[in-house]
């Protein structure tokens, strides 16, 4: 077995307990052990989707059980694009986390421990292949990003964790429901082994697995914050500190991700009584949220609710591809996934630098003090606004062509929304989200009144302005390097749409002979 495959997962367990360990004894080293995991991270990550890119898929056993009572870890094309995407962002985050922290040296109680957890949480989600750990992983990262999500304080934060909080423990009760009902039914949780047992449900029983199905694609959809489910994201994303909530901005990927693996491996074209099941209003659903979310980016008050807004309309642009239900629409989904992630949390970070130099106006979208680095915040604000409006030539503009581009090769089914339909919603939410910016980037750059800037603004040091610099780049660099990584996700889509070989890595994998067996 290849042990590089756990690596995601414990790296961060063990970098958060000795975080915590640490926390009051040796506080100095909470920064460099912090920054160590996540680069260990990354290149763990870019190790594994250098094998995945081979077009293997690999399992791991975690106790050595043989499948079908193991607990396994499966990487494939679409598992090592998540973890290193995950790692990339990570990096961005802690390092302008500490940017952050030069200007108050003393850290919130247990904010790098949590936020390895976190990375453990969102990790162990892209990688398990087993439905209950997933719910397990799901927990981990929730429970931490609860934590997160509160530090700093406030009342702002306080009442929009407690949304947060009671509407996911709400989503993980279903889930432990949905898990529960096809555990009754099954006999199984592994996804492999579900997506066998689907095609022999007895016919009493079907009526079971599809309430159980639709169910846990309701949680999913919770997660990628889809019509009707996503009113709580805005606030709560708009009140975390911006570290933070640029890493949040993979979490509503984690839904997407949910529910692009169990439709194309366990309720797909041989999923039995639950078939399909999400194909007839996945892409209606995806386009009315991306309609809903373009109108919220431009009402938006401030930077902060504008980018959850945009994070929004992201899930949904990439819910509308999958619902497509074609081998073009989910590889041109997987290279806009890429681009939406980088460029979300790219925004979420010079909200702050914004904020921070605009004295009691903040990030609000009105009329304020002129920054104190307009030069440089406004030609970072106008590439994450190109790039994230889909104008050519950035990556944005790739992604979302590639993505109607396939609409004239989907299925024309009754599962698929009409391509004059799709194009309208998305080009329609292209021109909003133009608006929205160009309304944006005219109040904090050009329509201030105040010519000089507000006496307490600080300047971005080099740790806050680096990574937003290289989150930008590397959506610069995707759309730079487009045809080697859509022909990545052209074949990462081939590979999810012939589960055969995920069913069969995981069935055909060994256990590890124990030390002096057959000797």
């Amino acid at each position: 077995m290849n042990h590089w495959i756990v690596a995601p997962v414990v790296l961060p367990l063990f970098a958060g307990a000795f975080l915590l360990l640490i926390e009051r004894r040796a506080p100095r080293l909470l920064a460099p052990v912090s920054v160590l995991a996540c680069a260990g991270l990354l290149l763990v990550a870019l190790r594994l989707l250098a094998g995945a890119a081979a077009g293997g898929v690999e399992a791991y056993l975690l106790g050595n059980w043989p499948a079908p009572f193991s607990i396994v870890l499966v990487v494939d094309r679409l598992s090592a694009l998540m973890v290193a995407l995950l790692a990339v962002l990570a990096c961005a985050c802690i390092a302008f986390a500490l940017g952050t922290r030069e200007r108050s040296p003393a850290p919130p109680p247990h904010f790098h421990a949590l936020f390895q957890f976190q990375l453990m949480g969102l990790a162990g989600a892209f990688l398990t292949g087993d439905l209950f750990n997933l719910f397990v992983f799901f927990e981990v990262l929730l429970i931490a990003s609860y934590g997160l999500l509160l530090h700093g304080g406030g009342a702002l934060r306080a009442r929009a964790g407690l949304h947060y909080v009671v509407f996911n423990l709400a989503a993980s009760a279903l889930f432990l429901i949905s898990v529960s009902l096809l555990y009754g039914v099954t006999g199984s949780l592994g996804m492999a082994d579900l997506a066998g047992a689907m095609a022999k449900v007895a016919p009493e029983d079907a009526a079971l697995v599809r309430a159980a199905a639709g169910m846990l694609l309701v949680v999913f959809f919770v997660k990628a914050a889809l019509l009707p489910l996503y009113f709580w994201l805005p606030d709560a994303y708009g009140a975390a500190v911006a570290p933070v909530a640029a890493l949040f901005a993979i979490m509503t990927k984690v839904g997407v991700y949910a529910v692009l693996r169990v439709t194309t491996l366990i309720f797909g074209e041989q999923g039995g009584a639950a078939a399909d099941i999400a194909q007839p209003w996945l892409a209606p659903l995806a386009l009315a949220s991306l309609a809903l979310a373009s109108l919220g980016a431009v009402a938006a008050t401030g930077m902060r609710q504008l980018a959850a807004y945009l994070v929004i309309a992201s899930a949904a642009t990439l819910l509308t591809a999958i619902g497509l239900a074609g081998q073009a629409s989910l590889s041109a989904a997987l290279y806009y996934l890429v681009h939406s992630t980088l460029i979300g949390g790219a925004l979420f970070l010079l909200a702050q630098l914004v904020s921070d130099q605009r004295g009691p106006a903040r990030d609000r979208i009105e009329s304020g003090p002129a920054v104190a680095q307009p030069a440089l915040l406004g030609a970072l604000f106008f590439v994450a606004a190109v790039s994230v409006a889909g104008l050519p030539p950035l990556s944005g503009f790739v992604g979302k062509a590639a993505i109607l581009q396939s609409t004239l090769l989907a299925p024309r089914g009754a599962a698929a929304a009409p391509w004059g339909l799709v194009w309208a919603v998305v080009l329609g939410g292209a021109l909003l989200t133009v608006v929205a910016l160009s309304r944006t980037g005219s109040r904090f750059f050009w329509n201030t009144p105040a010519a000089e800037p507000d006496a307490h603004a600080r300047h971005a040091g080099a740790w806050q302005v680096m990574p937003v610099l290289a989150l930008l780049a590397a959506g610069m660099l995707a759309a730079l390097l487009a045809g080697p990584l859509l022909a990545y996700a052209e074949a990462a889509a081939a590979q999810l749409l012939q589960p055969e070989r995920y069913i069969g890595a995981v069935r055909d994998q060994p256990p590890i002979p124990a030390p002096g067996a057959g000797s």
